[in-house]
């Protein structure tokens, strides 16, 4: 695996839905796990992704466990060479994860 995307969610089921459909127009042609961690919402997030966007690894905390915890979680199961933090209301244009990807690949000094 290539990269692994982390969304923290808590009661922002809109805002993570449009995360989400950009992260998958962005993730075309590259090897990519989705994670979004669910802090106990109650707004109908966690049936969306499971509705929508099946392919995405989904966590349900039965509680908040705050953003750093939820973060742990999904990236101590990872399994990728670059881990994103990416917040749920971030939407990203198609070629970020590509140009991203290319420019620390061209450069052993980043890490």
């Amino acid at each position: 695996m290539k990269l692994s995307i982390i969304i923290v969610n808590y009661n922002v089921e809109h805002f993570l839905e449009q995360c989400l459909i950009s992260v998958r127009k962005a993730s075309k042609n590259i090897n990519v796990e989705i994670y979004v961690v669910d802090n106990n919402s109650i707004d109908g997030s966690v049936n969306m992704v499971k509705n929508k966007f099946p392919d995405v690894k989904l966590i349900e905390n039965k509680f908040n466990a705050g953003f750093s915890k939820a973060n742990n979680q999904a990236i101590k199961i990872s399994d990728s060479k670059y881990i994103l933090l990416l917040n749920p209301d971030t939407v990203v244009e198609e070629n970020t994860f590509k140009k991203i990807i290319d420019f620390v690949d061209q450069d052993d000094k980043i890490g």
